[in-house]
């Protein structure tokens, strides 16, 4: 007898790679196979998950449903087998999220990396400032950075970033240099993403809300003000670091800088011990820092 969840692979599959021809090459089977498992899978639930046309293949309003519930029964069953086998080659899906300037710089080298080391694994990286829900969302590792409220997930950290003050030389010559926080408030600032700018005062945290006639949540967006002599910017040290060295911009206030963010790997309880989880973890604490300090 056909087992009634026979085909739920080949469900994602198509979800994931838009057609049936490229389903069947990620699984490794033919087109037909992949076909036919839909629809025998279609017909034992009664559904149809996909629209079906010569030239596309999109999820139906059920398919969207069901398809990131397929997707957990997935890793949920790979996950039961690679515990069999905890020091075992990494292999399965693995699901990551990172901040994007992180991940479009650093993390997604290593990552890729990674993946090219086992040819058993494949990896889906989302690089969004948006904090997603690990658990609910079926995502196995987040990499976030500063504070972290209390919660069910494992968090260790894997690296830090230092937070850097800068302006250009221009903006410098023609409107002073700052020499305390406090002359913050006179001086055109570039907000980035944080609406507080944090400092190191007397052995305290001290924070201002930078104001300036430009803001973007974009923070290449806000080196490039900087660049151009719009103001002041806040930024990760790995954005303008290479700028500082060449005197593009000037680093100010620096007795005054906070206290370096933790970069942390965050992931579910239940997975922390899954090979493919642990062993990027290990490589993104032996590789990240040194990747960051080299801009």
């Amino acid at each position: 007898m056909t087992n009634r969840w026979d085909g739920i692979d080949e469900v994602v599959a198509v979800a994931d790679a838009g057609t049936f021809v490229a389903a069947a090459k990620r699984l490794g089977s033919s087109t037909s196979h992949v076909s036919r498992a839909v629809a025998r899978l279609e017909q034992s639930l009664g559904a149809q998950f996909f629209h079906r046309t010569t030239r596309a293949v999109s999820l139906t309003d059920t398919g969207r449903t069901l398809v990131d519930q397929f997707r957990r029964l997935i890793a949920e069953r790979d996950e039961a087998i690679a515990m069999l086998d905890l020091q075992g080659e990494p292999q399965g899906h693995l699901r990551i999220t990172c901040p994007t300037a992180l991940g479009e710089r650093f993390v997604a080298p290593i990552v890729r990396a990674y993946v090219q080391d086992y040819p058993k694994l494949s990896v889906d990286l989302d690089l969004s400032n948006r904090v997603v829900e690990l658990v609910s969302e079926g995502y196995d590792l987040a990499l976030r950075t500063g504070t972290l409220p209390d919660s069910r997930l494992i968090r260790t950290q894997v690296a830090t970033r230092g937070i850097v003050t800068c302006a250009s030389p221009a903006y410098l010559a023609a409107h002073g240099t700052p020499e305390t926080v406090d002359d913050l408030e006179s001086h055109d600032c570039i907000p980035a993403t944080l609406d507080m700018w944090r400092y190191r005062v007397d052995g305290e945290v001290r924070t201002i809300r930078p104001r300036g006639r430009w803001r973007c949540s974009n923070g290449t967006a806000v080196f490039d003000a900087a660049i151009a002599g719009m103001g002041l910017c806040q930024l990760p040290a790995f954005y303008v670091s290479r700028a500082i060295a060449d005197g593009t911009l000037v680093e100010v206030l620096a007795e005054f800088r906070p206290e370096d963010d933790p970069i942390w790997a965050v992931y579910p309880q239940r997975r922390h011990l899954l090979p493919k989880v642990q062993r990027l973890i290990e490589k993104l604490r032996r590789e990240l820092a040194s990747a960051m300090a080299q801009g």
